[in-house]
């Protein structure tokens, strides 16, 4: 895994010395190595750092050109095939490459000669981005795996008759670049304070954007125009018929070999691999077949709180002593926790506001001193409907649907026509804590026209960004447009598909990558196996919730492991204790960043809605925390 740079100058020669001002701000990403090329007639340079994962010799580094010379990549990320795509070349008869070394780069130069690009990128297993030039073509080509593992982003900056098109791994690269307005953009900003990231193709800044997952951007030297279209839709994989013919028995089977032909495949690597182990079904899986493949202790490692309802980390350690894993664990207190925050703008390079970002760090620091990749657990929940969301929203619709909209609109009214205080002190006669937030919470929704608009407004952490965000017009993101618009699709199965287009790559995988690469650590993730994605989505809804167990054949799988009993328990989640932290530890830090005079100068967000929330969660009235961390995050952001 490695960090990527460049830009394209149609009317000026590129420089060396700027790239390497660009590398110098991703080279935690790659500290092993760095390279540049550059065609000073193309006006185009290509610039790398490199993390030696696969073949650690010389024949590794990048940029790298293929064997003919007509292709010059920058890549980031990991081919898992690449052996097995060597091979099928080799019984492809003429035209065989003539191997230098044993690196995936390589392999994939190699592939595109042989197959062409977007024929090669459908054979490959891997999580990717990468710049590629066609010198042959005078043409640059970007592209993103599948899921949006690897993060790339791109855009046209400077004035006329100097633009330049830059793309780069990380945000905090393209910034130092002479031509970078940086100007931000209010209405992504918006977007932002909803779900807590930028989603879509969108980024804090005007005109850049992200290259979406499984997209393809090309850019011809003549014509100057950008071609993007997608090598792989989630879309269409998610809107085909395909179905599971088989019996739960037998998919249970069929997952359970796909995935340890993932794991693998994932295990594959010439430097020390380990696993984060947090102690629930998806994690503990990988582990436990990570275990099952390998002859001696897998390094195992885990964050704990000491806060109750925060600490998985002993039954992470429970699992670890059972399974036999070399395991390491990590208690945090607040104190750590605010020295972690002071860095979070320089790991994540736009705002960026899950409050398990800092568990995340932590456990990647606590892995990056024993190895150099880790395997997880993600993707398990959008696979298999794993998040409790999924069937509370159901739920939650199947009660209201059958009210009139002007009826539940009333109701709305009339639940807040009474003071949140009075919920509360009702809530209490009943045992019933923090009745009254909980209460004006779920009334909140009752205006959805649909189980679609009413999860959305789950997942929303500021329901009206506009109102909060001034000057701003929230955008759309195409993808999850495009999941909102399928027909016959179960109410379930449509908020596991805008999850995958869009929780997961654009925060979970954001999450982890930053946090990993911010001390050299790679992350794999043996769920996102495309094939393991696909067979997941053929299954029926009522093989992943089995009489209402959730990710079953996860769980099928996992018992042959591990005992029942050291596994289910409620799901905790992967966070901080944010609400008390702020009311404590936490809250002369947030004052300042919330000071009335100081947001009103910055002239963002209404200070009005701000403080109402600051003051309402300090006194206990609401429970804020997670909109206020958003706030906070991108307070921390703009001043840094």
């Amino acid at each position: 895994m490695c960090g990527i740079v460049g830009y394209l100058s149609p009317n000026q020669e590129p420089h060396a010395k700027i790239i390497d001002l660009m590398l110098q701000k991703i080279q935690h990403r790659g500290p092993d190595g760095s390279g540049i090329w550059l065609d000073k007639h193309a006006g185009i340079i290509l610039g790398h750092q490199r993390l030696s994962i696969l073949d650690l010799s010389s024949t590794g580094a990048q940029p790298m050109k293929s064997q003919s010379g007509r292709f010059i990549i920058v890549f980031n990320g990991e081919i898992y095939n690449h052996l097995k795509l060597r091979d099928e070349m080799l019984r492809g008869g003429s035209g065989t490459p003539e191997w230098r070394g044993s690196s995936d780069t390589e392999t994939l130069l190699a592939g595109f000669e042989f197959w062409g690009i977007e024929a090669t990128l459908a054979k490959a297993v891997g999580m990717f981005a990468f710049a590629l030039w066609d010198s042959k073509l005078n043409k640059l080509i970007l592209a993103r795996d599948r899921f949006g593992e690897k993060p790339l982003y791109y855009g046209w900056q400077g004035g006329v008759g100097n633009r330049i098109f830059l793309f780069g791994s990380d945000l905090s690269a393209l910034r130092v670049h002479p031509a970078f307005s940086a100007e931000i953009s209010r209405d992504n900003l918006a977007l932002f304070m909803r779900y807590g990231y930028i989603g879509g193709e969108h980024s804090i800044y005007k005109g850049i954007n992200k290259l979406k997952p499984g997209c393809i951007l090309k850019i011809s030297l003549s014509s100057l125009k950008l071609e993007i279209s997608n090598w792989w839709s989630t879309e269409l994989l998610i809107s085909s018929n395909s179905n599971f013919r088989g019996d739960k028995e037998d998919a249970v089977k069929e997952l359970e070999s796909l995935l340890a032909n993932s794991i693998r495949q994932q295990m594959l690597s010439d430097v020390p691999v380990g696993a984060f182990l947090s102690g629930g079904v998806d994690s503990t899986t990988i582990v436990s077949m990570m275990q099952a493949q390998s002859s001696s202790p897998i390094k195992t490692f885990t964050v704990g709180f000491y806060e109750d309802g925060y600490n998985e980390a002993e039954h992470a350690k429970k699992i670890a002593k059972y399974l036999g894993t070399d395991h390491t664990e990590l208690y945090v207190n607040s104190r750590q926790a605010l020295d972690v925050i002071q860095m979070l703008p320089t790991i994540y390079s736009e705002p960026f506001a899950d409050a398990s970002q800092i568990p995340t760090y932590l456990v990647s620091g606590l892995a990056g001193k024993q190895v150099k990749v880790a395997l997880s657990g993600d993707g398990g929940d959008e696979l298999f409907c794993g998040y409790t969301r999924y069937q509370m929203t159901k739920r939650y619709w199947n009660k209201v649907k059958f009210l009139p909209i002007p009826i539940r609109i009333l109701l709305k009214q009339s639940i807040y026509s009474i003071p949140i205080s009075a919920w509360d002190s009702f809530g209490r006669k009943i045992n019933f804590p923090r009745f009254g937030d909980k209460l004006y919470k779920a009334a909140n929704l009752l205006d959805k026209k649909n189980a679609s608009e009413l999860y959305g407004g789950i997942v929303s952490l500021w329901d009206k960004p506009n109102n909060l965000v001034i000057g701003s017009f929230e955008p759309k993101c195409s993808d999850m447009e495009a999941i909102l618009s399928l027909e016959n699709i179960g109410e379930i199965d449509r908020m596991m598909a805008l999850d995958l287009v869009g929780y997961l790559p654009e925060d979970i995988l954001t999450k982890v990558d930053r946090a990993a690469m911010s001390v050299s650590l790679e992350t794999r993730v043996p769920l996102l196996d495309h094939r393991i994605v696909e067979f997941a989505w053929s299954l029926p809804l009522e093989y992943k919730i089995n009489k209402g167990v959730d990710k079953w054949p996860l769980r099928k799988i996992l018992y042959k492991y591990v005992p029942q009993e050291l596994i289910d328990r409620p799901k905790m989640g992967f966070g901080i204790p944010l609400a008390s932290w702020l009311r404590g530890p936490l809250k002369n830090w947030a004052e300042e960043l919330l000071n009335e005079k100081k947001l009103d100068r910055e002239g963002y967000l209404n200070s009005r809605v701000v403080r109402r929330a600051w003051s309402e969660h300090l006194s206990g009235k609401r429970n804020w925390a997670y909109q206020l961390w958003n706030i906070l995050m991108f307070q921390m952001w703009l001043e840094s």
